[in-house]
């Protein structure tokens, strides 16, 4: 059971294309309000929509939950996607161009993490999947 959001956070339930298409805009506007570049706009949405579709994809749900951080003289937003889905048995291969356990191209893992500035994952088979993202879009706080 998840807890509920913090008044500082947006939480978006991931279930289907119309949620990964809510998560994406939302992630989009957190990072517009935090400062972020046109560029960083399209590459933070880009990253939401890949790690949302495999939620929806591998575990069928999840959330993705969004926040504006602040660290040293860095602001940005933090993006965590989690699922209590199957889990990732070998999360480093899940990590290289190419490879699938599906029918895609075996680039939205990679690719998420090329567009971020900080990326982590962690995944517990038959227990799910956590993904966390930074973006540092500004120096100036």
């Amino acid at each position: 059971m998840s807890s509920p959001p913090r008044s500082d956070e947006i939480r978006v339930a991931i279930s289907n294309d119309a949620d990964i298409i809510t998560a994406r805009q939302a992630g989009r506007e957190l990072a517009a309000s935090a400062g972020c570049s046109t560029t960083d706009l399209t590459e933070v949405a880009t990253a939401i929509s890949e790690i949302a579709r495999n939620i929806v994809t591998y575990a069928g749900h999840g959330t993705v939950t969004m926040r504006q951080v602040e660290h040293s003289s860095r602001c940005g937003i933090e993006i965590v996607a989690t699922d209590d889905g199957p889990g990732i048995a070998d999360v480093d291969r899940a990590l290289e161009d190419g490879f699938t356990t599906g029918v895609g191209l075996g680039l939205g893992l990679p690719g998420a993490r090329r567009l971020m500035d900080d990326f982590r994952i962690s995944s517990d088979l038959g227990r799910g999947t956590k993904v966390v993202m930074h973006k540092w879009c500004r120096t100036d706080v």
